[in-house]
């Protein structure tokens, strides 16, 4: 009887086991399938109204998101690297007078283009920046030059003008950098003495004689088929700058963040605030320490954390994934993402 009863009670707890387990498979969550690849990419954050659009400005705006994200979205097909598709992809924000980065750079208070950028390779942890240089045409090129070719993360001014000519990236006059519409924008602002930030709605592109005047950081993320992530940022800053200020945009953290065990972000924003809550590497943050997800994790930065210090902006992120995300709590964001799949979604307004 008493083995009976052993065997009885056996029987029992095996049976209570399976259920268990049955009960924990149920319960573990659902992971998401991973992407080949992805791509996402910004032009800028701000007050972004369709009053203030044309017709022609916003096909315009489109036409050069697409334009650039498929420029990535080929490299990333064919196998290439996140790092090259997130440097060409900006090349061509870079080159567009339509952005606030390379040939569209806001002026600052000496009526001169001083320009930032920076790179980050997910899988090594590898970073560049410049900050503040006048003369070279892709900054984004430089920062990759220094990150790969420099025992250095940042230079700035001179120096890093100096390192750009070493290595043989392309040089220009400052005079390329010269756009009427900037230069009207800064003008306008001068006779308030205002330090305006390239997308706010206080200042001065209400005013209809410049309403039209383009802003815009730009910023590229990227997952390759290697299952390495990268981001890069570049932009021209505040209009009416002063004091050789620099912003978020050539910040490791603050504006471009990508580590292979979360994502990679890219930011564009009011760059002081983005700064000091350094937001790129805060949403990597949260999905490392506290296992948010990505959405969750831009969410909380862009959404909570960002507005209580006072700040606006957006972000554009990807993580190991492949799960793509475009946050911003500004009317407005110049934005686009393409999957393995080549869907292809382009936004500019919040709606």
């Amino acid at each position: 009887m008493r083995k009976l009863m052993y065997c009885i009670s056996f029987l029992f707890l095996l049976s209570s086991c399976k259920d268990s387990e049955k009960q924990l498979k149920v319960e573990k969550p659902i992971e998401s399938p991973k992407a080949e690849f992805s791509i996402v990419i910004h032009g800028g954050a701000g007050t972004i109204l369709r009053e203030n659009m044309t017709p022609e400005d916003e096909a315009a705006y489109k036409a050069k998101l697409e334009e650039a994200i498929k420029v990535g979205y080929e490299i990333l097909k064919n196998g290439g690297s996140s790092l090259d598709a997130v440097e060409k992809t900006i090349n061509v924000m870079e080159d567009s007078p339509l952005f606030n980065a390379g040939k569209g750079a806001v002026f600052t208070n000496a009526e001169t283009n001083e320009l930032d950028a920076s790179i980050m390779d997910g899988k090594t942890l590898n970073a560049g920046a410049s900050a503040g240089t006048t003369i070279v045409r892709n900054p984004i090129n430089l920062a990759r030059a220094i990150m790969e070719k420099s025992p250095h993360v940042m230079l700035s001014g001179k120096g890093a003008e100096e390192f750009a000519k070493e290595q043989g990236i392309q040089i220009v006059d400052p005079s390329y950098f010269f756009t009427e519409r900037r230069y009207n924008s800064l003008l306008k602002i001068k006779e308030t003495e205002k330090v305006e930030l390239d997308h706010d709605d206080k200042t001065a592109f209400y005013d209809p004689t410049i309403k039209d005047s383009k802003f815009g950081t730009v910023g590229c993320v990227a997952l390759d088929k290697n299952g390495n992530l990268a981001a890069g940022t570049s932009t021209g800053g505040m209009t009416n700058k002063r004091w050789g200020r620099i912003g978020d945009a050539p910040i490791i953290g603050a504006g471009t963040y990508a580590n292979n065990n979360t994502c990679a972000v890219s930011s564009t924003g009011w760059g002081e605030f983005f700064i000091r809550a350094m937001v790129a590497h805060d949403i990597s943050a949260l999905m490392e320490y506290k296992g948010l997800t990505l959405q969750e994790a831009a969410k909380e930065v862009i959404q909570k954390k960002v507005p209580q210090l006072g700040g606006d902006g957006g972000i554009v992120a990807v993580d190991k994934n492949g799960n793509m995300v475009m946050e911003f709590n500004t009317a407005g964001m110049y934005r686009a993402s393409m999957n393995d799949k080549g869907e292809l979604y382009i936004g500019i307004y919040k709606d």
